[in-house]
């Protein structure tokens, strides 16, 4: 069996999303015939930065870039985010056309006017690598050199993740469909949806208002048997997911329509009274993170002011 005879997708993830992990992978499975391998990436030995400028800004942002040494430098990969659901054969994104390219990203940005009016909505929605294509076999990544170009200023962040700045412009192909990372939108075309906003991730928030397919897929889960209500219990109690959780998987789909607003704002309510933080971890990491940028820059400022008198 060669290297593209089974489909590797590698998921970025802390440990705080891996039950999205698994509603990911098994929506995956369950849409698809082929072998299919998924490998979450968590706590992958990746070089801290020297400049906190350059940090990663979730815990697995620079994954991505170890997949082409994690495959042996052989075949195809996907790369996805956790924060997805899959609803149609994901052979159809592995057989994407490469057309001379070494990675394929999103192609566009769609249904603005929805998207951009839901609750949590960022200013903007930009295209993004949050999927990929990659042909390992053409790709000497090594995320060593790529942060240490990241400190001696070669690049900065944003261009090494948004634009793809390590590759020639003639190396990215924007190929893949929004349809295949449709942020935070859903309709009868959507292959994958990316619940993209942290703030009201279905598993944080009441206010989703795709939430409700996420939580299908849950309920399927459970049926098959592939996920105990005894997880669900322990990733609450570990303050990875809203306490409300639990009541919506139980109740949620028997709710009348009229009455969904009254039991969105009643989960909400119980979350509070329960103290619940979305990402709790996440949101400190970034606390700590912008604590050290504001240390930094003291100090850039301070060795300017000495060279500038001396």
């Amino acid at each position: 069996m060669s290297h593209d005879d089974v489909i590797r997708v590698y998921v970025g993830a802390d440990r705080s999303q891996m039950l999205a992990v698994s509603v990911l992978e098994y929506s995956i499975r369950r849409h698809t015939t082929a072998p299919v391998e998924v490998i979450p990436m968590i706590d992958l030995p990746v070089p801290v930065p020297k400049d906190p400028r350059n940090s990663q800004r979730t815990g697995f942002s620079y994954s991505r870039f170890c997949i082409p040494k994690l495959a042996g430098y052989s075949g195809r990969a996907i790369y996805m985010d956790a924060d997805m659901q899959v609803f149609k054969d994901i052979l159809e994104l592995w057989e994407l056309p490469f057309k001379g390219a070494k990675v394929l990203v999103q192609q566009d940005v769609k249904h603005l006017d929805v998207t951009m009016a839901k609750d949590n909505a960022p200013k903007t929605r930009i295209k993004q690598c949050a999927v990929m294509l990659l042909d390992c076999s053409r790709l000497d990544w090594n995320i060593s050199t790529i942060v240490n170009d990241l400190d001696e200023g070669r690049y900065t962040y944003e261009q090494l993740m948004c634009e793809m700045c390590i590759l020639k412009e003639d190396e990215v192909g924007y190929a893949v469909p929004f349809e295949w990372n449709s942020l935070e939108y859903y309709d009868d075309n959507t292959r994958l949806i990316h619940y993209t906003d942290m703030g009201s991730q279905p598993w944080v928030s009441v206010n989703n208002p795709n939430g409700h397919i996420w939580f299908a897929e849950l309920r399927r889960m459970i049926a098959d048997g592939i996920l105990h209500w005894e997880t669900l219990e322990n990733e609450v109690r570990l303050e990875y997911f809203r306490p409300s959780l639990l009541r919506e998987i139980r109740y949620s789909h028997l709710v009348p329509k009229f009455l969904c607003p009254l039991f969105n704002n009643t989960n909400a309510i119980l979350d509070r009274i329960k103290g619940y933080v979305p990402h709790k971890a996440v949101y400190e990491t970034k606390r700590l993170r912008n604590k050290a940028l504001k240390a930094y820059e003291h100090t850039l400022q301070s060795q300017s002011s000495v060279t500038g008198s001396q």
